[in-house]
């Protein structure tokens, strides 16, 4: 089959889609929904996520340093999608919805309670990729369902419908 040129915004699409929660230096909490995430390294364990400048959760995670990666499923897509329209610059997201936020153990950073993983992360480094920011957060505590988790204490991803 003969091949020719095509135009993408980009050419792979990373999974799975995630909520990016953080809190500024005076306590307010938002959240943000992120395409770009993935494992950056397993020694120590950290995860990359992209997040344009321009979004107001860019300056809460620039100058916090902290950031957790909530793992939403498909019940859950409604939330994910109001999320990542709506700017927390104009109105506080977490009344609107009515969003049950847990405490994070090691940073300071709102867990998003119903999502069945949280992954707090510190943030270690980050690169400028054009029109994001990738920022490598190291992993410092997973909060996983009883449910998730298999008898040697990982996660069986298997168990989510991830969105």
């Amino acid at each position: 089959m003969e091949k020719i040129q095509g135009n993408m915004k980009s050419c792979l699409q990373p999974m799975p889609k995630i909520l990016v929660s953080c809190r500024d230096v005076n306590g307010k909490n938002n959240a943000l929904a992120v395409a770009y995430c993935c494992n950056c390294s397993y020694d120590p364990p950290m995860i990359m996520v992209g997040i344009v400048p321009s979004r107001y959760s860019y300056k809460m995670i620039k100058e916090t340093g902290v950031f957790v990666v909530n793992i939403v499923t498909k019940e859950q897509k409604e939330m994910f999608e109001y999320l990542g329209s709506h700017s927390g610059r104009n109105e506080d997201k977490f009344s609107k919805l009515n969003i049950k936020v847990d405490e994070g153990i090691k940073v300071n950073a709102p867990l998003l309670a119903d999502c069945p993983i949280n992954i707090e992360c510190k943030v270690e480094g980050s690169i400028v990729t054009g029109s994001h920011e990738m920022f490598a957060g190291k992993i410092e505590y997973v909060h996983a369902d009883k449910e998730m988790i298999k008898d040697n204490g990982d996660i069986d991803f298997s168990k989510i419908q991830l969105l």
